[in-house]
């Protein structure tokens, strides 16, 4: 993630629903999970020369960070409502249908935020270069989005709320 970590992160009420249930998941049972196997691992015996227990710790390190890295998002998260978008303005939460007016072919996105993206399924960050430029265009509009291979002129065709 770009995002400077004091900036608000722009979530879709599933999205932030989607984080919670994670952090609420990797508290209340993978934390007992990996507790256990560190305790399985300590009743081995020497803990010097035992790998489950290396193991077992990295693990806990690496849930532990997980945790707090939601917690972050969660304490920074900004929901977007939906009577706080309009279905006229492309913004987060929107789909926008256009159409590549050098290929002709039409695609649809979702615009979500950074920590929901995921383009082979259609949904685009607010931050991504497409989302970026999308984002405050009407229906009609045609705007010019600079990828890392070119360039691509949209026709922004409807927009779904």
């Amino acid at each position: 993630m770009t995002e400077n970590m004091n900036d608000e992160i722009l979530l879709t009420k599933e999205g932030y629903d989607k984080i919670v249930a994670e952090h609420e998941e990797l508290v209340s049972v993978r934390r007992a999970e990996v507790a256990e196997r560190i305790k399985e691992a300590i009743s081995y015996g020497d803990i010097s020369e035992n790998a489950e227990y290396d193991s077992a710790k990295n693990e806990q390190a690496e849930l532990e960070e997980k945790i707090h890295k939601l917690e972050t998002m969660i304490r920074k998260a900004k929901i977007v409502q939906d009577e706080d978008v309009k279905g006229d303005v492309v913004n987060v939460g929107l789909k926008v249908k256009v159409r590549d007016l050098d290929a002709g072919i039409e695609e649809e996105f979702a615009i979500v935020g950074a920590t929901e993206s995921d383009p082979f399924n259609g949904k685009i960050s607010n931050e991504s270069s497409v989302g970026k430029t999308l984002i405050g265009h009407r229906k009609g509009d045609k705007v010019i989005v600079e990828i890392p291979d070119g360039i691509i002129n949209y026709e922004i065709l409807e927009i779904i709320k």
